[in-house]
């Protein structure tokens, strides 16, 4: 008797089948078996707002470019399928572009006469086949490094060499080039480019809407190239079917597009080809929509806000409404967490009983700025100092974890689940950087069919996660005490300040020595506002943008501590 041994791609069951059975029932066998290794059925999906999450366990996919079946919705073909059903129009904002097939998708419809418009970030508008080894060699090391899984993606024979047959069909950006897909970035409004230009949304033909916290990259949706053993960065993908929410993304995009980009839609570069590109702040101010979807209620705001409009009606503003809703429980699943004021609004939901877990990407967890820090009760300091307004909770949680995730897969997801019923999801990283100098997406959906698909994730994540201060950083806290001989919180003078009870600094008339005193702002940086005053007097808080060093988040922390 002869027997076949099939292997599970997690590598947790095997499935005899004897030879003498049929491949079809074989399978039947190995199928049974996965489901029971899973334990996850598919759950309801919405008539409207589907979910999909690249590591699912209840679904799985052949990858396109490694031999790996593995577990999850593939994000791709979702993407994929999406731009293919397109009959009048594609328009793409994504921060970067690196997967073929999505890129041969797009190019199709362009053949096809359907009208595509492509917004990537400016960091990664260019087809990194045409670099040379000079330009490779000027590479930061994290870039350089994606340069290199690049190149072993594209060697497909593994010669060492890129030939043009292979990046032809490999390198997506020169699929884009070649198809004449017209393109631009966040440069195009004749600025340095916003902090980053972090969408990662698609509107197709003025209906369909597919919105991410993937970029389109192999790391992202499958995983690293060059390691069959990861399974991509944990993301999620919504598809929304709606006009209305449509034409709310068609709004940003052709804000960011331009009016004038659109006389020569046939020219495949079109950054400097006409006006009124708005990116970053330069956008106009627009509150957050909402739009009722079938059963849903879906409220969007786009990124950034002005540190100059109140903090309210920002993008952070809109989140820290719904946390501060909260009556039951508050999930969250981030790559950054780093919204002091959020930390402040969980701390009075914990007090008032509501259940508060927090899943933070591991890279980003124990930092100084992370929050994650203030509601265990710890803190940490850069350079003997503590982050101006932090706030460590005196009945700190046990239950802010990092997932365990293979090598080199990271948290990259940016959702909150309020009540187990209210969705906080998109590009938009719970930080100050999304929200004064990113362009970025927040989706909030009131719909528990659709919550539970996050619940379900955030389970999956939280299950196979160590919560707490691992001794490591504990060890450093102790450290600090210890060298740093007068380890300092936020200086009596900032406390004052903080307490209101001590009236704010002129920019126009304050003292060197005074300008000091604001939190972030040291000698160097003091006596340039001092010149830019002088130059011409700050007339609204935005004018100190023509200093140098003053950064959107900066400007933010500044606003509180003075006047004009």
């Amino acid at each position: 008797m002869h027997f076949t041994l099939i292997k599970n791609p997690q590598n947790k069951f095997y499935c005899l089948c004897l030879i003498a059975l049929s491949l079809t029932a074989c399978q039947q066998v190995k199928s049974q078996n996965q489901s029971l290794i899973s334990g996850l059925q598919p759950l309801p999906q919405d008539a409207f707002i589907q979910v999909y999450f690249n590591n699912s366990q209840t679904a799985e996919y052949q990858e396109y470019y490694r031999p790996k079946k593995r577990f999850g919705d593939n994000l791709e073909k979702q993407i994929i399928d999406a731009i293919s059903q397109a009959k009048s129009s594609v328009d793409v904002a994504v921060q970067e572009l690196r997967l073929p097939k999505v890129a041969q998708a797009i190019s199709e419809r362009q053949k096809a006469g359907v009208k595509v418009r492509l917004i990537l970030e400016n960091t990664y508008n260019r087809a990194w086949s045409r670099f040379s080894s000079e330009e490779v060699a000027k590479l930061k090391p994290r870039e350089r490094e994606k340069y290199q899984e690049f190149h072993a993606f594209v060697d497909m024979n593994k010669d060492g060499k890129l030939s043009t047959e292979e990046i032809n069909q490999r390198d997506a950006l020169v699929i884009l080039e070649n198809a004449k897909v017209p393109k631009l970035d966040d440069t195009a409004d004749a600025s340095r480019g916003s902090d980053l230009m972090h969408h990662k949304f698609i509107v197709i033909d003025n209906r369909i809407i597919v919105v991410t916290s993937a970029n389109f990259t192999t790391s992202d949706v499958h995983g690293d190239f060059k390691n069959i053993d990861t399974s991509g960065n944990a993301n999620n993908l919504l598809k929304i079917d709606s006009p209305e929410v449509a034409s709310i993304f068609t709004e940003e995009f052709n804000l960011m597009w331009g009016n004038g980009s659109q006389n020569n839609p046939s020219r495949q570069n079109v950054a400097n080809q006409g006006s009124n590109h708005k990116f970053g702040i330069k956008k106009p101010i627009r509150p957050p929509k909402t739009i009722q979807v079938g059963d849903s209620k879906v409220t969007i705001h786009f990124s950034p806000t002005s540190p100059t409009q109140p903090w309210l009606n920002s993008s952070n503003g809109l989140i820290n409404k719904y946390l501060a809703a909260a009556t039951k429980s508050v999930d969250m699943a981030l790559f950054v967490f780093s919204e002091q004021r959020f930390a402040n609004t969980l701390e009075t939901r914990h007090e008032n009983n509501a259940k508060i877990r927090v899943l933070i990407e591991k890279s980003f967890a124990y930092r100084p700025y992370s929050e994650g820090l203030d509601l265990m009760g710890f803190a940490l300091a850069d350079k003997c100092k503590y982050e101006f307004d932090n706030k460590p909770w005196y009945n700190p949680l046990t239950t802010v974890a990092v997932p365990t995730l293979p090598k080199g897969d990271l948290l990259h997801h940016k959702f909150g689940i309020i009540d187990h019923k209210i969705v906080i999801t998109g590009s938009h990283n719970w930080s100050e950087a999304a929200n004064y100098g990113n362009d970025e997406t927040v989706v909030v959906i009131e719909n528990p069919v659709i919550a539970a698909h996050y619940n379900r994730e955030f389970e999956r994540l939280y299950k196979n996660s160590q919560a707490g201060l691992p001794p490591k950083i504990q060890q450093k806290i102790a450290a600090q005490k210890e060298q740093c001989a007068e380890i300092k919180a936020p200086s009596s003078l900032d406390k004052v300040i903080a307490n209101k009870a001590l009236q704010k600094i002129n920019l126009n008339t304050a003292s060197l020595s005074e300008l000091e005193t604001l939190p972030g702002v040291g000698k160097k940086m003091a006596e340039r506002i001092i010149i830019a005053r002088q130059q011409k007097p700050f007339t609204s808080l935005k004018d100190l943008e023509r200093v140098k060093g003053i950064s959107y988040s900066k400007l933010y922390k500044l606003k509180d501590y003075v006047t004009l």
